[in-house]
């Protein structure tokens, strides 16, 4: 077999044991989605996860600048609302790599509290993440299994996560998408006001009525995905 056939063969078995699996509803309203993406003040987006299929190569250039000031910003997307945004950087506010040490920091001191902070009990937290290396590495992989045991969706987790799979996924298929219409609607010229323009991280949280909008596009989501 071709390793391009082995990976379809893959792609494909992952993504039909994932599908069975979030067909209980149950397990769908537990389900956190996790990515990170760059906001730049110029205006692109930068997605981590970000792939284009097509039957054959449509020959378009995409422009993105060389060097421009950015965010690193980290979200979770689940029915019960948005996590974060939290945004890796300096103390400076210069943005920085996402790296094992820095994952794991995120995980401890901003998503495990904000999760706590908001009554949802972790054992019956589905945690999902793409297969990025400081997400797999062992003192990661270590730190997600401990918080949440045996619910750990990504490459080398409880259930596998299909590589390349941005139509699986709610931040690629909805959140990052939204944000930038929130964010960019004023033409930031600082990543203060770059920040400032994004939701905060308890707006998806209080009056429930941010919740209720989260719950239906994750449900309109889910049904796109079957």
């Amino acid at each position: 077999m071709q390793p391009k056939s082995v990976a379809s063969w893959f792609h494909v078995i992952s993504s039909e044991q994932l599908l069975e699996m979030l067909n209980d509803d149950g397990v769908i309203s537990t389900v956190i989605m996790t990515e990170e993406a760059h906001f730049h003040l110029s205006g692109y987006v930068n997605k981590q996860n970000y792939h284009y299929w097509a039957p054959e190569n449509p020959q378009q250039l995409q422009q993105r600048p060389v060097y421009s000031e950015r965010l690193t910003v980290w979200c979770g997307i689940a029915s019960f609302g948005v996590i974060g945004p939290y945004f890796f950087e300096e103390n400076e506010g210069a943005a920085v790599t996402v790296t094992s040490e820095r994952y794991v920091a995120m995980l401890r001191n901003f998503c495990e509290p904000e999760l706590r902070r908001r009554g949802i009990d972790l054992s019956t937290v589905w945690f999902q993440q793409d297969g990025a290396t400081a997400h797999t590495a062992r003192a990661s992989m270590i730190v997600l299994r401990e918080m949440f045991q045996q619910h750990v969706i990504s490459r080398g987790g409880d259930v596998p996560w299909p590589a390349r799979s941005p139509d699986l996924s709610a931040c690629d298929y909805f959140l990052w998408v939204y944000l930038k219409s929130r964010v960019f609607i004023t033409k930031p010229r600082t990543k203060a006001e770059l920040k400032q323009n994004g939701p905060r991280a308890d707006e998806s949280s209080g009056d429930g009525k941010s919740c209720s909008k989260t719950e239906t596009v994750f449900g309109k989501w889910w049904e796109t995905s079957e």
